[in-house]
Protein backbone atom coordinates (compact mmCIF):
# COMPACT_ATOMS: atom_id res chain seq x y z
CA UNK A 1 0.00 0.00 0.00
CA UNK A 2 1.34 3.42 -0.96
CA UNK A 3 1.86 6.12 1.65
CA UNK A 4 -0.98 8.20 0.18
CA UNK A 5 -3.44 5.30 0.26
CA UNK A 6 -2.40 4.42 3.79
CA UNK A 7 -2.93 7.99 5.01
CA UNK A 8 -6.36 8.10 3.37
CA UNK A 9 -7.25 4.87 5.16
CA UNK A 10 -5.91 6.34 8.40
CA UNK A 11 -8.13 9.39 7.97
CA UNK A 12 -11.18 7.22 7.39
CA UNK A 13 -10.44 5.08 10.46
CA UNK A 14 -10.00 8.16 12.65
CA UNK A 15 -13.30 9.53 11.40
CA UNK A 16 -15.26 6.30 11.88
CA UNK A 17 -14.04 5.60 15.42
CA UNK A 18 -13.96 8.09 18.29
CA UNK A 19 -10.70 6.76 19.76
CA UNK A 20 -8.09 4.26 18.61
CA UNK A 21 -5.52 2.62 20.85
CA UNK A 22 -2.11 3.07 19.18
CA UNK A 23 -1.33 -0.63 18.95
CA UNK A 24 -4.80 -1.46 17.62
CA UNK A 25 -4.62 1.25 14.96
CA UNK A 26 -1.15 0.18 13.82
CA UNK A 27 -2.34 -3.42 13.50
CA UNK A 28 -5.40 -2.28 11.53
CA UNK A 29 -3.16 -0.46 9.06
CA UNK A 30 -0.53 -3.21 8.96
CA UNK A 31 2.32 -0.88 9.96
CA UNK A 32 4.71 -0.47 12.87
CA UNK A 33 3.97 1.99 15.70
CA UNK A 34 6.85 4.13 14.41
CA UNK A 35 5.34 4.34 10.90
CA UNK A 36 1.97 5.18 12.44
CA UNK A 37 3.51 8.07 14.39
CA UNK A 38 5.13 9.36 11.20
CA UNK A 39 1.81 9.18 9.30
CA UNK A 40 0.04 11.02 12.10
CA UNK A 41 2.64 13.79 11.95
CA UNK A 42 2.10 14.14 8.20
CA UNK A 43 -1.66 14.47 8.77
CA UNK A 44 -1.01 17.24 11.29
CA UNK A 45 1.18 19.05 8.77
CA UNK A 46 -1.78 18.90 6.35
CA UNK A 47 -3.99 20.57 8.93
CA UNK A 48 -5.78 17.60 10.49
CA UNK A 49 -5.93 18.03 14.30
CA UNK A 50 -5.03 14.50 15.43
CA UNK A 51 -4.74 14.31 19.22
CA UNK A 52 -2.36 11.89 20.92
CA UNK A 53 -2.85 10.35 24.35
CA UNK A 54 0.40 8.98 25.78
CA UNK A 55 1.07 6.33 28.39
CA UNK A 56 -0.78 3.12 29.20
CA UNK A 57 -3.92 2.91 27.08
CA UNK A 58 -2.76 5.78 24.88
CA UNK A 59 -3.89 6.32 21.34
CA UNK A 60 -5.22 8.73 18.72
CA UNK A 61 -8.40 10.63 17.91
CA UNK A 62 -9.44 13.27 15.37
CA UNK A 63 -10.58 16.33 17.31
CA UNK A 64 -13.17 18.92 16.33
CA UNK A 65 -12.03 21.36 13.69
CA UNK A 66 -10.64 18.83 11.21
CA UNK A 67 -11.68 18.89 7.58
CA UNK A 68 -14.10 16.17 6.57
CA UNK A 69 -12.08 13.12 5.53
CA UNK A 70 -11.77 11.89 2.87
CA UNK A 71 -13.63 14.80 1.22
CA UNK A 72 -12.42 18.38 1.41
CA UNK A 73 -15.42 20.68 1.76
CA UNK A 74 -15.88 24.31 2.66
CA UNK A 75 -17.63 25.45 5.83
CA UNK A 76 -20.70 26.35 3.75
CA UNK A 77 -20.78 22.90 2.14
CA UNK A 78 -20.37 21.19 5.51
CA UNK A 79 -23.25 23.25 6.90
CA UNK A 80 -25.47 22.26 3.95
CA UNK A 81 -24.63 18.57 4.50
CA UNK A 82 -25.53 18.69 8.19
CA UNK A 83 -28.83 20.50 7.61
CA UNK A 84 -29.75 18.13 4.79
CA UNK A 85 -29.05 15.08 6.92
CA UNK A 86 -31.01 16.60 9.80
CA UNK A 87 -34.03 16.96 7.51
CA UNK A 88 -33.70 13.31 6.43
CA UNK A 89 -33.72 12.09 10.05
CA UNK A 90 -37.18 13.62 10.44
CA UNK A 91 -38.48 12.41 7.08
CA UNK A 92 -40.02 9.15 8.26
CA UNK A 93 -38.44 7.23 5.36
CA UNK A 94 -37.52 3.79 6.68
CA UNK A 95 -33.87 2.80 6.26
CA UNK A 96 -32.74 6.28 5.24
CA UNK A 97 -33.13 7.64 8.77
CA UNK A 98 -30.52 5.27 10.21
CA UNK A 99 -28.07 6.07 7.41
CA UNK A 100 -28.53 9.81 8.01
CA UNK A 101 -27.88 9.42 11.73
CA UNK A 102 -24.75 7.40 11.00
CA UNK A 103 -23.50 10.12 8.67
CA UNK A 104 -24.21 12.81 11.27
CA UNK A 105 -22.23 10.81 13.83
CA UNK A 106 -19.21 10.93 11.50
CA UNK A 107 -19.51 14.53 10.34
CA UNK A 108 -20.56 16.57 13.36
CA UNK A 109 -17.65 15.60 15.68
CA UNK A 110 -15.05 16.91 13.20
CA UNK A 111 -16.80 20.15 12.26
CA UNK A 112 -15.22 23.41 13.38
CA UNK A 113 -17.01 24.70 16.47
CA UNK A 114 -18.42 27.78 14.72
CA UNK A 115 -19.99 25.61 11.99
CA UNK A 116 -21.53 23.30 14.59
CA UNK A 117 -23.09 26.23 16.43
CA UNK A 118 -24.42 27.71 13.18
CA UNK A 119 -25.92 24.36 12.12
CA UNK A 120 -27.62 23.96 15.49
CA UNK A 121 -29.11 27.46 15.32
CA UNK A 122 -30.34 27.20 11.73
CA UNK A 123 -31.53 23.64 12.23
CA UNK A 124 -33.70 24.64 15.17
CA UNK A 125 -35.28 27.47 13.19
CA UNK A 126 -35.99 25.37 10.12
CA UNK A 127 -37.34 22.37 12.00
CA UNK A 128 -39.61 24.52 14.16
CA UNK A 129 -41.09 26.20 11.10
CA UNK A 130 -41.64 23.00 9.17
CA UNK A 131 -42.63 20.57 11.93
CA UNK A 132 -46.14 19.36 12.26
CA UNK A 133 -48.14 20.36 15.33
CA UNK A 134 -46.62 18.86 18.46
CA UNK A 135 -43.66 17.20 16.73
CA UNK A 136 -40.75 17.13 19.22
CA UNK A 137 -37.45 18.52 17.97
CA UNK A 138 -34.00 17.04 18.57
CA UNK A 139 -30.83 19.10 18.30
CA UNK A 140 -28.36 17.96 15.64
CA UNK A 141 -25.53 17.85 18.19
CA UNK A 142 -27.56 15.63 20.55
CA UNK A 143 -28.48 13.19 17.79
CA UNK A 144 -24.88 13.00 16.60
CA UNK A 145 -23.44 12.64 20.12
CA UNK A 146 -25.80 9.81 21.05
CA UNK A 147 -25.22 8.00 17.74
CA UNK A 148 -21.45 8.32 18.19
CA UNK A 149 -21.59 6.96 21.74
CA UNK A 150 -23.69 3.98 20.54
CA UNK A 151 -21.19 3.30 17.77
CA UNK A 152 -18.08 3.62 19.95
CA UNK A 153 -19.54 1.90 23.03
CA UNK A 154 -18.66 4.81 25.31
CA UNK A 155 -20.64 5.81 28.42
CA UNK A 156 -23.11 8.66 27.97
CA UNK A 157 -23.93 11.23 30.63
CA UNK A 158 -26.93 13.56 30.40
CA UNK A 159 -29.72 15.23 32.34
CA UNK A 160 -33.11 13.74 31.52
CA UNK A 161 -36.33 15.74 31.67
CA UNK A 162 -39.15 13.71 33.18
CA UNK A 163 -42.82 14.06 32.28
CA UNK A 164 -43.32 16.54 35.16
CA UNK A 165 -40.39 18.69 33.96
CA UNK A 166 -37.95 17.62 36.70
CA UNK A 167 -34.38 16.77 35.67
CA UNK A 168 -32.47 13.66 36.74
CA UNK A 169 -28.79 12.96 36.07
CA UNK A 170 -28.09 9.76 34.14
CA UNK A 171 -24.98 7.78 33.24
CA UNK A 172 -25.80 4.93 30.85
CA UNK A 173 -24.41 2.42 28.38
CA UNK A 174 -25.99 3.47 25.05
CA UNK A 175 -26.75 0.56 22.73
CA UNK A 176 -29.21 1.56 20.00
CA UNK A 177 -31.17 4.45 18.49
CA UNK A 178 -34.74 3.75 17.38
CA UNK A 179 -37.05 6.18 15.49
CA UNK A 180 -40.74 5.73 16.36
CA UNK A 181 -43.63 8.00 15.37
CA UNK A 182 -41.64 11.23 14.82
CA UNK A 183 -39.54 10.64 17.96
CA UNK A 184 -36.04 9.25 18.55
CA UNK A 185 -35.48 6.81 21.43
CA UNK A 186 -32.22 5.62 22.99
CA UNK A 187 -32.08 2.04 24.26
CA UNK A 188 -29.52 1.97 27.08
CA UNK A 189 -28.48 0.04 30.16
CA UNK A 190 -28.76 2.25 33.24
CA UNK A 191 -26.13 1.12 35.74
CA UNK A 192 -27.69 3.01 38.67
CA UNK A 193 -31.07 1.38 38.06
CA UNK A 194 -29.46 -1.94 37.19
CA UNK A 195 -31.85 -2.37 34.28
CA UNK A 196 -32.56 -1.43 30.65
CA UNK A 197 -34.28 1.87 29.91
CA UNK A 198 -35.51 3.91 26.94
CA UNK A 199 -34.92 7.67 26.73
CA UNK A 200 -36.48 10.21 24.37
CA UNK A 201 -33.75 12.31 22.76
CA UNK A 202 -35.85 15.48 22.80
CA UNK A 203 -35.84 15.25 26.62
CA UNK A 204 -32.07 14.83 26.96
CA UNK A 205 -30.03 17.82 28.17
CA UNK A 206 -26.29 18.45 28.59
CA UNK A 207 -25.36 15.31 26.65
CA UNK A 208 -21.71 14.31 27.09
CA UNK A 209 -19.83 11.22 25.99
CA UNK A 210 -17.39 9.82 28.55
CA UNK A 211 -14.08 8.18 27.51
CA UNK A 212 -14.81 4.97 29.42
CA UNK A 213 -15.90 2.15 27.15
CA UNK A 214 -18.24 -0.75 27.96
CA UNK A 215 -18.76 -4.26 26.72
CA UNK A 216 -21.61 -5.68 24.71
CA UNK A 217 -24.89 -6.63 26.44
CA UNK A 218 -27.81 -8.43 24.82
CA UNK A 219 -30.88 -6.20 24.61
CA UNK A 220 -33.87 -7.94 26.24
CA UNK A 221 -35.67 -9.88 23.54
CA UNK A 222 -32.79 -9.22 21.15
CA UNK A 223 -34.68 -6.52 19.23
CA UNK A 224 -34.22 -2.81 20.00
CA UNK A 225 -37.35 -1.78 18.05
CA UNK A 226 -39.57 -4.26 19.88
CA UNK A 227 -38.07 -3.21 23.23
CA UNK A 228 -38.91 0.47 22.58
CA UNK A 229 -42.45 -0.34 21.45
CA UNK A 230 -43.04 -2.47 24.55
CA UNK A 231 -41.68 0.31 26.77
CA UNK A 232 -43.99 2.88 25.15
CA UNK A 233 -47.02 0.67 25.70
CA UNK A 234 -46.24 0.46 29.42
CA UNK A 235 -45.77 4.22 29.90
CA UNK A 236 -48.46 6.37 31.52
CA UNK A 237 -50.47 8.07 28.79
CA UNK A 238 -52.57 11.22 28.73
CA UNK A 239 -55.43 9.59 26.83
CA UNK A 240 -56.96 6.17 26.38
CA UNK A 241 -58.80 6.31 23.08
CA UNK A 242 -61.64 3.82 22.57
CA UNK A 243 -63.22 3.70 19.11
CA UNK A 244 -65.63 1.24 17.49
CA UNK A 245 -64.90 0.78 13.79
CA UNK A 246 -66.91 -1.14 11.20
CA UNK A 247 -64.05 -3.29 9.91
CA UNK A 248 -63.07 -6.91 10.59
CA UNK A 249 -60.84 -7.35 13.63
CA UNK A 250 -57.95 -8.78 11.58
CA UNK A 251 -57.89 -5.67 9.39
CA UNK A 252 -57.93 -3.37 12.42
CA UNK A 253 -55.12 -5.36 14.06
CA UNK A 254 -53.01 -5.05 10.92
CA UNK A 255 -53.26 -1.24 11.12
CA UNK A 256 -52.97 -0.85 14.90
CA UNK A 257 -50.03 -3.23 15.21
CA UNK A 258 -48.34 -3.13 18.62
CA UNK A 259 -49.69 0.32 19.49
CA UNK A 260 -53.05 -0.79 20.84
CA UNK A 261 -55.55 -3.58 21.34
CA UNK A 262 -58.39 -4.73 19.09
CA UNK A 263 -61.50 -6.66 20.18
CA UNK A 264 -63.95 -8.27 17.79
CA UNK A 265 -67.59 -7.13 18.11
CA UNK A 266 -70.79 -8.32 16.47
CA UNK A 267 -71.96 -7.26 13.02
CA UNK A 268 -68.46 -6.83 11.54
CA UNK A 269 -67.43 -4.14 14.04
CA UNK A 270 -64.22 -3.96 16.05
CA UNK A 271 -63.24 -2.01 19.17
CA UNK A 272 -59.84 -0.32 19.13
CA UNK A 273 -58.10 0.83 22.32
CA UNK A 274 -54.96 2.98 22.18
CA UNK A 275 -53.06 4.76 24.96
CA UNK A 276 -51.37 7.89 23.67
CA UNK A 277 -50.29 11.44 24.46
CA UNK A 278 -51.19 12.68 20.97
CA UNK A 279 -54.67 12.06 19.55
CA UNK A 280 -53.49 12.84 16.02
CA UNK A 281 -52.16 9.27 15.89
CA UNK A 282 -55.68 7.94 16.43
CA UNK A 283 -57.07 10.30 13.78
CA UNK A 284 -54.44 9.04 11.33
CA UNK A 285 -55.35 5.42 12.10
CA UNK A 286 -59.05 6.04 11.52
CA UNK A 287 -58.29 7.75 8.22
CA UNK A 288 -56.31 4.72 7.09
CA UNK A 289 -59.14 2.33 8.02
CA UNK A 290 -61.63 4.36 5.91
CA UNK A 291 -64.68 2.96 7.69
CA UNK A 292 -67.62 4.23 9.78
CA UNK A 293 -66.64 4.70 13.42
CA UNK A 294 -68.10 5.61 16.81
CA UNK A 295 -65.95 7.34 19.42
CA UNK A 296 -66.49 5.92 22.90
CA UNK A 297 -63.94 8.26 24.45
CA UNK A 298 -62.33 10.52 25.32
CA UNK A 299 -64.36 13.64 24.39
CA UNK A 300 -61.12 15.30 23.23
CA UNK A 301 -60.92 12.80 20.39
CA UNK A 302 -64.30 13.94 19.07
CA UNK A 303 -63.04 17.54 19.16
CA UNK A 304 -59.82 16.52 17.37
CA UNK A 305 -61.73 14.74 14.61
CA UNK A 306 -63.96 17.77 14.14
CA UNK A 307 -60.90 20.02 13.99
CA UNK A 308 -59.39 17.91 11.21
CA UNK A 309 -62.71 17.83 9.37
CA UNK A 310 -62.80 21.65 9.33
CA UNK A 311 -59.18 21.85 8.14
CA UNK A 312 -59.74 19.44 5.27
CA UNK A 313 -63.00 21.14 4.30
CA UNK A 314 -61.19 24.45 3.98
CA UNK A 315 -58.54 22.85 1.81
CA UNK A 316 -61.13 21.18 -0.45
CA UNK A 317 -63.40 24.22 -0.66
CA UNK A 318 -60.93 26.97 -1.62
CA UNK A 319 -59.39 26.37 -5.04
CA UNK A 320 -59.33 22.69 -4.25
CA UNK A 321 -61.27 19.54 -4.91
CA UNK A 322 -64.75 21.13 -5.00
CA UNK A 323 -63.81 23.80 -7.52
CA UNK A 324 -61.88 21.37 -9.72
CA UNK A 325 -64.79 18.93 -9.76
CA UNK A 326 -67.14 21.68 -10.98
CA UNK A 327 -64.70 22.60 -13.75
CA UNK A 328 -64.40 18.96 -14.84
CA UNK A 329 -68.21 18.59 -14.97
CA UNK A 330 -68.41 21.67 -17.23
CA UNK A 331 -65.70 20.38 -19.56
CA UNK A 332 -67.28 16.92 -19.88
CA UNK A 333 -70.68 18.28 -20.88
CA UNK A 334 -72.44 17.98 -17.55
CA UNK A 335 -73.59 21.60 -17.76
Amino acid sequence: MSTGSRMLQLLTLLQNHRFWAGEELATKLGVSPRTLRRDVEQLRELGYPVETTRGLGGGYRLSAGGSLPPLMVSDEEALAIVLGLRAVTASGVQGVQDAAVGALAKIVPVLPMHVRKLAAGIGSTVSAAQARDGAPQVEVAVLASVATACRDRTLLAFAYEKRDGALSERLVEPHALVPVARRWYLVAFDGDAGDWRTFRLDRMRRVESRPKRFGSRPIPGGDADAFVQASIRNLPARYEAVVRVKVPAELARAEVGQWGGVSELEGGWSEVRMRTDELDYVVYLLARLEAPCEVVGPPELVDRLEDWRRRLSRVAGVGGVTERAAQEDELTGSR
